[in-house]
């Protein structure tokens, strides 16, 4: 930048010149004392042997060009002793100047030069690019992490965590080693080397390991698995060495790598072998982390969602000596978190978390900020002044069912076979003993679906019987069951709900042991490998009898359930077309307008 602003500056400043060397040819010696002689000339200025000046009129330098006023020429080597009298004789004003170097002089260097300065700045330039790919290229194998210090940027504590309390009583230890060392190394106690965090996404494993940097008010490094792999081989490598050393440097400090399993998959696996670079990576964290003093200070947290594809040698103690598991919350945590989420936020009176709490099952940390975030823009849309129960609502529907699907035009038909398969799905679903309340009906397009029975548990459910799935399977058959009851027909409208009850069916029979054919053994797959190399040589470890067995086991599951949801709608035949008149008249029904439709005989439950 700074040569072409030099440039510019120079072809200011020679301007002038400029226009001197690019004047017009000077005309010959004898053709201007031809014009002096027959009196053409006005004006004349002498410098040195440069003679320049005006005709009287216009004359033509050369034939066929344009005729010129001005003109200019160079006396000869010998002098003109007769040009002054001429001059004199013919009344030209004369003026004179002593001899100079021309602006042509100035031009001619410059334009010599011009070329110079433009390769010279070129190659400046390059060459600074050269000097930084170079420093790139040398620094290729620095460690990307971010480092945090915790004196300004940690304010994350474990009061700020909701949902996780098993998970942060196994690290408060971890807070007070670094804290207190001497507490533990005075009873000849070793530190864990590595804390493995386990648990669906969302739930918050970032945030614990950030909570123990903040407790522990110790320097954090941040980054990724993926940070360590590139195309070459050893910039991974080298890139932990350098990780692993700037900590020591630091400790007591807390090293976290998160989705732990993009570099620490299984070594040797697939078909081929494995991923140089990827292999040498967790060669050198295996050495890493293998290798560290017993003092030193240095905590390696790693959060991962697959545990099962990590290395063996990377699980073993001596490296990541605790596994620590991050589950998704319970109605209690849901509770609290939805509190954490809520605060700075205006709430409307009307607003119940415990309500809001039991209706999210399945829920994580991240779901939950996630649907607080949501009603405050429904909110923000809406330009009310607080965040109401309504505007929650719809932010739940909108997470799990999606968002209303708008233009879509439903002939009458299609909107009467839409409400009969939901109420098929709601009626069973109110009636039989052991499901989950309806908490809401609709026929309004969401996301993918054409129409949405909602169910939501009075509690979070850990074990299930066999009652419970029974049911669960009559109530995922009661739409088809409706549209026969109705129609007498069957309609595209359950193909989810059959892949849904046969995947449950499947589970029932061959991996829960739910039925007396097959006796007590599971014939499911658990240890599916994830590995296409492995997975090609895997050999299914039930016979053909076997599963021919299973496949009758499950149509008779599917034939069963199909069965009682007919048998529970033709007994409640009025309540059914009641509740599909309802819908098509309003579109969407609550679980309390569901219960008073079907009447007195069943469960009086709402989500509490």
């Amino acid at each position: 930048m700074l040569i072409f602003v030099v440039l510019i500056a120079l072809g200011a400043f020679y301007g002038r010149s400029l226009g001197g060397f690019f004047e017009a040819p000077p005309m010959s010696y004898s053709q201007f004392r031809a014009q002096v002689d027959a009196g053409n000339v006005e004006k004349v200025e002498l410098a040195g042997a440069r003679v320049s000046g005006h005709f009287t009129k216009a004359v033509a330098v050369e034939e066929g060009e344009e005729p010129v006023e001005e003109f200019v020429t160079y006396l000869p080597s010998t002098g003109d002793d007769a040009l002054l009298p001429a001059l004199r004789a013919s009344d030209v004003r004369i003026e004179t100047k002593p001899p100079q170097d021309s602006g042509a002089g100035w031009g001619l260097l410059l334009m010599m030069t011009l070329p110079l300065l433009v390769v010279f700045g070129l190659g400046w330039v390059l060459y600074r690019g050269m000097q930084g790919q170079g420093r790139q290229l040398f620094s290729v194998g620095k460690s990307t992490a971010k480092r945090i210090e915790a004196e300004h940027d940690l304010k994350t504590r474990f009061t700020d965590l909701a949902g996780t309390s098993g998970a942060k009583e196994s690290l408060e230890e971890v807070v007070d080693f670094l804290k207190k060392p001497e507490r533990f190394t005075k009873l000849g106690a070793e530190p864990p080397r590595g804390i493995l965090l386990v648990g669906p996404p969302g739930t918050g494993k970032t945030l614990l390991a950030r909570a123990v940097a903040g407790e522990a008010n110790v320097p954090f490094y941040s980054t990724s698995g993926s940070a360590f792999v590139e195309m070459f081989v050893g910039v991974g490598a080298s890139r932990v060495r350098d990780l692993f050393a700037d900590a020591k440097a630091n400790a007591p400090c807390i090293v976290f790598i998160d989705e732990l399993d993009s570099v620490g998959r299984r070594r040797g696996a697939g078909v081929g072998g494995g991923h140089d670079e990827r292999e040498q990576t967790l060669n050198q964290l295996l050495a890493e982390m293998d290798g560290f003093e017993v003092h030193q200070g240095v905590i390696v947290l790693a959060a991962t969602n697959r545990a099962d594809v990590l290395d063996p040698a990377l699980l073993r103690p001596g490296r990541f000596d605790r596994r620590v598991s991050v589950d998704p919350p319970t109605r209690s945590s849901r509770k609290a978190i939805l509190e954490i989420h809520s605060r700075g936020k205006p709430i409307a009176d009307d607003v119940d978390f415990e309500r809001i709490a039991a209706g999210t099952p399945g829920f994580s940390g991240a779901d939950l900020k996630n649907l607080v975030n949501e009603a405050a823009v429904t909110a923000a849309r809406a330009d009310a002044e607080q965040v109401t129960a309504a505007h929650l609502s719809t932010a739940r529907d909108r997470i799990l069912l999606g968002r209303v699907r708008e233009g879509m035009a439903l002939s009458d038909d299609e909107l009467k076979v839409i409400a009969h398969h939901e109420a098929g799905h709601a009626i069973v679903a109110a009636v039989l003993p052991n499901t989950d309340p309806v908490d809401k009906v609709t026929i309004v397009p969401r996301g993918r679906a054409m129409g949405v029975t909602q169910q939501l548990p009075e509690s979070d459910r850990y074990i299930t019987d066999v009652n419970y799935l029974a049911d669960r399977l009559a109530v995922m058959l009661g739409g088809r069951a409706g549209e026969i009851v109705a129609f007498d027909k069957a309609t595209t409208g359950a193909a989810d709900d059959f892949k849904q009850a046969t995947r449950l069916a499947r589970r029932m029979v061959a991996e829960l042991g739910l039925t007396d054919a097959l006796g007590k053994m599971a014939f499911g797959d658990d240890d599916q490998e994830v590995f296409l190399g492995q997975e090609i040589g895997h050999r299914r470890p039930y016979s053909e009898t076997t599963a021919a067995l299973v496949d009758d086991e499950v149509h008779k599951l599917l034939d069963i359930a199909y069965e009682r949801a007919m048998t529970v709608i033709r007994n409640n035949e009025e309540s059914f077309r009641a509740l599909a008149r309802r819908l098509v008249k309003d579109e969407e029904v609550d679980g309390a307008t569901v219960l008073e439709i079907v009447g007195e005989g069943v469960r009086p439950r709402l989500v509490s």
